[in-house]
């Protein structure tokens, strides 16, 4: 499977057309292209707001951790949300 920022310098963005709600405890995003929602819990939420295309794999993960108080071994974790988002097609990576 392919992992985000498998490119050295890759910045990670959200894809266009996407419908994205707020709900109480995360998102709802609807990708029109796919025709497809998903679901996005509060974790994979803020996993999602710092794919803005400004910040590379690491620094996303970095910041993650920071803001929910986790520990390095949780970096694993988070990095398996941002491969998740990439599968689901509501992020890519790019230079």
């Amino acid at each position: 499977m392919k992992r985000v920022g498998e490119v050295m310098g890759a910045v990670v963005t959200r894809v266009d057309k996407l419908e994205v709600h707020d709900v109480p405890d995360g998102y709802i995003v609807y990708h029109s292209e796919r025709d497809c929602v998903h679901y996005l819990n509060t974790t994979a939420a803020v996993i999602f707001e710092f794919c803005d295309g400004e910040r590379e794999p690491d620094e996303i993960v970095a910041r993650v951790a920071k803001a929910f108080d986790l520990a390095p071994s949780a970096h694993e974790q988070i990095r398996a949300g941002l491969d998740s988002l990439l599968k689901e097609g509501l992020i890519q990576s790019s230079k």
